[in-house]
């Protein structure tokens, strides 16, 4: 408990070592712990800005519900514990990372339809659960013809709306 409490006050971890603390949510692939960014491996959530299809083909707000649903998650069963891989060209920690009861917080994004998996990142490691939520039509899978990529908004389309 005490080398918890000084891994949590000190925010520095080297990536040999796990980083162990509450989670805040930043978005649906990104959280904070003790003061440091870490973007969960193989996976890429909508950022909260974005927006997707639904079922009956309107949009939803896919970002901030995939950063809402990481919220609760994270919450039943605290502490979060990251294994570091690498750090990302922003200097946040790459990680995989689970709860305290072992639930794989990654492998939950993509199985759930909250994000989709990096298939180039970790080879394949998440194909099957990312399969099931698409087949399922779960998350932002939802409003999406089998075997399509979720459609999504991007900055770019935004501006050529705001434009007309």
């Amino acid at each position: 408990m005490v080398a918890l409490a000084l891994l949590i006050a000190t925010g520095n971890a080297h990536a040999s070592e796990p980083i162990v603390g509450d989670a805040i949510v930043i978005d649906g692939d990104t959280i904070e712990i003790a003061g440091e960014r870490i973007q969960l491996s193989g996976v890429d959530a909508p950022e909260g800005w974005q927006v997707c299809l639904d079922e009956t083909g309107a949009d939803y707000q896919c970002g901030k519900v995939s950063a809402r649903a990481l919220n609760i998650f994270l919450s039943a069963s605290r502490p979060t514990r990251c294994e570091i891989v690498a750090r990302d060209r922003y200097g946040r920690f790459v990680a995989t990372c689970f709860r305290a009861d072992g639930e794989d917080v990654n492998r939950w994004l993509v199985e759930t339809g909250n994000a989709l998996e990096r298939a180039n990142l970790n080879q394949g490691l998440y194909t099957a659960a990312q399969a099931m939520a698409q087949s399922a039509g779960i998350g932002i899978w939802r409003g999406q013809p089998q075997g399509g990529r979720p459609e999504r908004i991007t900055r770019e389309d935004l501006r050529t709306e705001d434009a007309q």
